[in-house]
């Protein structure tokens, strides 16, 4: 199979996903390095298509924008078992945790996408962040961050909020 054959397949497979693909799993599916997945998804990339990575793999942009509110929210937390906590607030209120979002000094605006949804994916996540032993992009900014709520209605990101702000988690001006 050519490597041009190869990225067609799998962007097709991408397409055809309606959860995120991670690099290990595709690279297992064309007996190819993880390696030469994430150089086919840049070159995919940069051909125009919106692929995203999360933390369980990759995905399709227009499959991950649900019907319903999207709204954003101010959160303030250092510690890991706090950003558990928020997440799990978020999720368990039937929010998708779209992504987060941090502004950096030098770079400006960062954005990691998210796509959590469960506390599946709320605990997949904190353990890819302690295998790896990566810091959160809140580490950057003093624990200040923005998330992008995916919800079914005002009523539930309002709900979400006001639980995040009686746990604490929700950044104010006078924090």
């Amino acid at each position: 199979m050519t490597a041009k054959v190869r990225r067609e397949r799998l962007l097709q497979i991408l397409l055809d996903s309606s959860s995120p693909v991670s690099a290990t799993k595709l690279a297992s599916q064309f007996d190819v390095s993880r390696q030469i997945i994430v150089g086919d998804i840049a070159l995919l990339r940069a051909a125009g298509e919106q692929i995203i990575a999360t933390p369980r793999g990759y995905t399709m942009a227009q499959s991950r924008r649900p019907a319903g509110y999207l709204g954003s929210v101010a959160c303030v937390h250092e510690d890991p078992e706090d950003m558990r906590r928020e997440l799990n607030i978020m999720v368990d209120n039937g929010c998708t945790v779209v992504d987060v979002i941090v502004e950096h000094p030098v770079y400006g605006q960062i954005i990691g996408s998210l796509d959590i949804s469960s506390r599946y994916d709320v605990t997949v996540f904190m353990e890819k962040i302690s295998s790896e032993q990566a810091q959160p992009l809140s580490a950057l900014t003093g624990g200040i961050h923005l998330h992008t709520l995916s919800c079914d209605g005002r009523e539930t990101y309002d709900r979400t909020c006001r639980e995040l702000k009686q746990a604490g988690l929700l950044f104010h001006e006078n924090s």
